[in-house]
């Protein structure tokens, strides 16, 4: 038996809207929103009598999902926004772009802020890491090969 794909990563965030309308300038669309609650809904998390508000973003090739979650109960225990690159656990979540340059522009009106430099890796790729909303980690790609 073996697994059919990778349906999606899942992001806690403060600010619902804001990580929206942020990934939707990266270029992901808004598949939909939904609340999740009750004691149902905690038996998969492990957490209980829950209230989740969640968005599906969808990356434009359709085969790729981020969902973004705002725990209103039980409140978030832990905060791993700002750890370093080597910090265990969640690390980052990569993006191929097309153009890196201009990305990083739009995204720059939106809070985004280079963590190091725009790096060449060989003939292969530029490459980059931003901090997103609330702190997020993501990489950017442009292949160039």
């Amino acid at each position: 038996m073996a697994i059919k794909r990778m349906d999606n990563v899942g992001i806690v965030v403060e600010d619902l809207g804001e990580a929206i309308e942020f990934f939707r300038e990266l270029g992901l669309e808004l598949e939909g929103r939904a609340t999740i609650e009750g004691a149902s809904a905690g038996r998969i998390t492990g957490l209980g009598d829950q209230h989740v508000e969640i968005a599906m973003m969808r990356t434009p090739d359709g085969h790729s999902r981020l969902e973004l979650s705002r725990f209103l109960k039980p409140a978030v225990v832990e905060d791993h926004r700002n750890a370093p690159v080597n910090a265990l656990g969640y690390l980052r979540v990569m993006f191929a772009v097309d153009d890196l340059d201009q990305t990083l522009e739009r995204l720059r009106a939106r809070g985004a802020q280079l963590v190091g430099e725009i790096v060449q890796y060989q003939d292969v790729y530029r490459l980059c890491y931003i901090r997103g909303p609330e702190g997020l980690l993501i990489g950017l790609a442009q292949e160039i090969g």
